[in-house]
């Protein structure tokens, strides 16, 4: 098997991983929040740790799941524009878009990166054994993923139908 068809396996894998943990962890979150609703409202007894819990698997849920967006190419595009342009001005553009977000995953990985650097030894008032850090790790990682993404992108082409991002699309309303 050549390197690109290896690149191809191992990013379909990577693709299920992160909707795996995006999925995970909005189950989690739909766990966590009514819990802490029903101990507040129902016991009287409010629990400190869901309203945090929550928000930790929200940025992990953003941006783990924004990179299997991404490459599913579900993200929210202005494609009007881009067809409404000839053919050439419209390559361009698309170069110039791969160009704009392989630039924003560098700043995702090196500006994440050192926020997770800077606020590695705070810790969270309910969580106080969990670096603060830790918390935005996510953002570096959904920057690294994404990137890959872009990588087989542009280098081994889009995902073939055979992919299991397409095995899931909408049927056609009757």
């Amino acid at each position: 098997m050549d390197l690109k068809a290896r690149y191809a396996r191992a990013m379909e894998r990577l693709y299920v991983t992160c909707i795996a943990v995006s999925g995970v962890a909005l189950v989690l979150i739909t766990i966590a929040i009514p819990y802490g609703v029903f101990m507040r409202y129902v016991m009287n007894s409010a629990a400190s740790w869901p309203e945090p819990f929550a928000v930790i698997l929200m940025v992990l849920f953003s941006f783990v799941g924004g990179a299997a967006v991404f490459r599913a190419n579900a993200h929210i595009a202005v494609k009007a524009l881009i067809e409404a342009v000839p053919p050439r001005v419209r390559l361009v553009m698309q170069w110039l878009i791969e160009i704009a977000m392989i630039v924003a995953c560098l700043f995702m990985i090196v500006y994440g990166i050192k926020l997770v650097q800077t606020t590695w030894h705070q810790g969270l008032a309910e969580f106080p054994d969990f670096p603060v850090g830790l918390n935005y790790s996510p953002i570096p990682l959904g920057g690294f993923l994404t990137l890959l993404f872009i990588i087989e992108k542009l280098w081994v082409g889009e995902p073939p139908k055979t992919s299991v991002m397409y095995r899931d699309e909408a049927a056609a309303a009757e």
